[in-house]
């Protein structure tokens, strides 16, 4: 089953961002986009910032029982494994 989680933050210079994390038969796939950019990056190894956000963000739906164990543990594996690089 598919799950996408969408959310916006701000660089230091004040552009909007939109991240898209979506998972797909086991496999995250993150791509981002920036205010007045035309294309979406996708991102073979995702940014640390990106991958704390979504865990903050599948902690809280997991809360409200809309996110399931294995994501949120599927995501402190890749936090642990960037954070080996």
């Amino acid at each position: 089953m598919r799950s996408q989680h969408i959310w916006t933050d701000t660089n230091q210079h004040g552009r909007k961002r939109e991240v898209r994390a979506t998972k797909f038969g086991g496999a995250w796939r993150f791509q981002a986009k920036t205010a007045g950019d035309v294309d979406w990056t996708y991102y073979e190894r995702p940014l640390l910032q990106d991958l704390l956000a979504l865990k903050e963000i599948l902690v809280r739906k997991y809360q409200r029982r809309r996110a399931s164990t294995e994501d949120v543990a599927s995501m402190e594996k890749l936090i642990a494994d960037q954070m080996e690089r």
